[in-house]
């Protein structure tokens, strides 16, 4: 063979290895922001039979007016977190008949064959400080119908050691099967035990001691380490802090979670799902979003070989396709 057509042969196969490859990857990423036909905030992850569910709050502020302006949420469903289902509304404010507006940040999660979605939302009547409270839905499947589970709010400003500002719940159900309710902001966390049904409290409310904590607190379980991740300071970064027990103490591990352009709040939930740990989180990526204009995105998480937490790397392109 004659070398100019022996490299030009070589060329056309590297071009074509190249395309392959760049097609492959075009194919094989959903890219950050995952949502980009509306707005999604304070995402909370859910697997459930072989399917990962994202349920987000949903901004409809305009690009002008102040403060987060918030009526409903959806959920996102994905099997292979490159192809995605939207769902939605499935649940409102007008769903709670004590409630009369924003619809913030929320948690599912299944026991027993039922799905319990807790809602931060303000209440109609009780207002002793900021005025939210939590409350729960409830379903025989993850995508509904939901209806108020108890009729009123299981966390009000009238709670006994509630908080200021009660929003951002999040509950595990730990090995045992004991259920534990975590909630907060304005540099104070709270956590209760739940009763076996999900919508009762059992005891009182304790305080939550983790440094630089502000909002939205999360756990995970990996091995025998819990994990509490929450947003910290204002405008936040993500921190966390572990412990050998899920009430504590916690020790305080360090920021996973920059600073997000645009954005003032970070917001996070963590989950494995096929074999693999994933931060999901909010960010202000889309051209009009904004401090009240959130978009949901996924990323990687990793551990080094303590257990400890690997700071996230935020992608444009999220996470590859599992096969």
């Amino acid at each position: 063979m004659k070398p100019a057509l022996a490299l030009s042969l070589l060329a056309v196969t590297a071009f074509s290895l190249v395309s392959t490859s760049c097609a492959e990857k075009a194919e094989d990423y959903r890219g950050n922001p995952v949502v980009t036909d509306m707005f999604t905030a304070d995402p909370a992850p859910m697997v459930h039979d072989d399917t990962l569910y994202i349920y987000t709050g949903h901004d409809i502020q305009n690009e002008t007016d102040k403060f987060f302006k918030m009526h409903d949420w959806y959920a996102f469903s994905t099997k292979d977190m490159v192809d995605y289902e939207k769902h939605g509304p499935l649940l409102s404010v007008d769903d709670f008949a004590w409630a009369k507006g924003d619809a913030f940040a929320a948690h599912t999660i299944e026991r027993g064959g039922k799905f319990y979605w807790y809602v931060s939302i303000r209440h109609k009547d009780i207002r002793v400080n900021e005025g939210f409270s939590i409350g729960v839905a409830v379903a025989d499947s993850p995508l509904g119908p939901f209806k108020d589970a108890i009729g009123e709010a299981l966390i009000t400003d009238e709670t006994p050691n509630s908080v200021v500002l009660n929003i951002d719940p999040a509950v595990y159900i730990d090995d045992d099967g004991q259920a534990y309710l975590f909630w907060g902001s304005w540099n104070e966390g709270r956590w209760v035990k739940l009763k076996d049904n999900m919508l009762e409290m059992e005891g009182e409310v304790h305080t939550l001691e983790a440094k630089n904590f502000f909002e939205a607190p999360f756990i995970h379980k990996r091995d025998d380490m819990y994990y509490l991740t929450y947003a910290s300071h204002y405008p936040s970064t993500t921190e966390y802090s572990t412990s050998d027990s899920i009430t504590g103490p916690w020790t305080y591990r360090g920021v996973i979670n920059d600073l997000l352009p645009k954005s003032e709040t970070n917001h996070q939930g963590i989950v494995e799902f096929k074999g693999n740990w994933y931060f999901i989180y909010h960010s202000a990526a889309l051209p009009t979003g904004g401090v009240y204009r959130r978009s949901l995105c996924v990323d990687l998480l990793e551990y080094d070989e303590d257990g400890l937490i690997k700071k996230v790397e935020r992608t444009d392109t999220s996470v590859p396709r599992i096969k």
